[in-house]
């Protein structure tokens, strides 16, 4: 456990925006997931949150079309479910959109600290993946990348996988960080909650009520 489990067990939906002028005031602070349409990206915030339907899930990858923003009983902190990436079943010109619409949001969002790259640690640095490092270090964005489903793994080619990755950063330049995850067996939650709070900025703890979720 962590002093911040229960200001992200207060994760609520704020709204859904198609594009940037439709999400919530741009101020504060807040931390975009972005992903794979299949590394486990919602799965991954429900798990944050200890909140089994806060970010939708589905077995058809691909459904989260929109930029889905959820609040923090902290004010103005803000986590934020970007599109997913790759597989889902649409036409290529609603991909274009898409792509389109989060492009804006990653350049031109005043308020976003650091975006966390979700990644199936068994599929790490595909295409998106690589096109995302490569804005983050021409933007200096920091970026956290979260290798998801680390139970599918034995310890010696997780880490394996996390070492490459944490090369690949080197080698491009990002202002980024590494870590395994599983929502199966709690690996890695402490550890994302604590980089989050880094970002959010979170202070005067003792002043925050505790969330009903806790």
């Amino acid at each position: 456990m962590t002093p911040f489990d229960s200001i992200f067990q207060s994760a609520h939906f704020i709204k859904s925006a198609e594009k940037l002028s439709q999400c919530p005031l741009d101020q504060g602070i807040e931390v975009a997931f972005a992903g794979r349409s299949n590394a486990g990206k919602s799965t991954a915030l429900n798990t944050l949150t200890n909140q089994k339907k806060l970010a939708r899930t589905s077995k058809t990858p691909g459904r989260t079309q929109l930029i889905n923003c959820f609040g923090l009983n902290v004010d103005d902190r803000r986590l934020i479910d970007l599109p997913g990436y790759g597989f889902a079943k649409v036409p290529i010109e609603m991909k274009k959109v898409w792509q389109a619409h989060m492009q804006d949001y990653l350049m031109n969002r005043r308020s976003l600290a650091g975006v966390v790259l979700v990644m199936d640690i068994r599929h790490p640095l595909k295409e998106f993946d690589a096109m995302m490092l490569d804005w983050a270090c021409a933007n200096n964005m920091k970026v956290h990348v979260l290798l998801t489903k680390s139970d599918k793994l034995k310890r010696g080619p997780a880490q394996a996988s996390k070492f490459s990755v944490q090369k690949a950063l080197k080698e491009l330049g990002v202002d980024g960080s590494v870590q395994t995850f599983s929502a199966l067996n709690g690996d890695g939650v402490d550890a994302l909650r604590i980089k989050l709070a880094e970002w959010l900025v979170f202070d005067n703890l003792d002043e925050i009520p505790v969330s009903p979720n806790a």
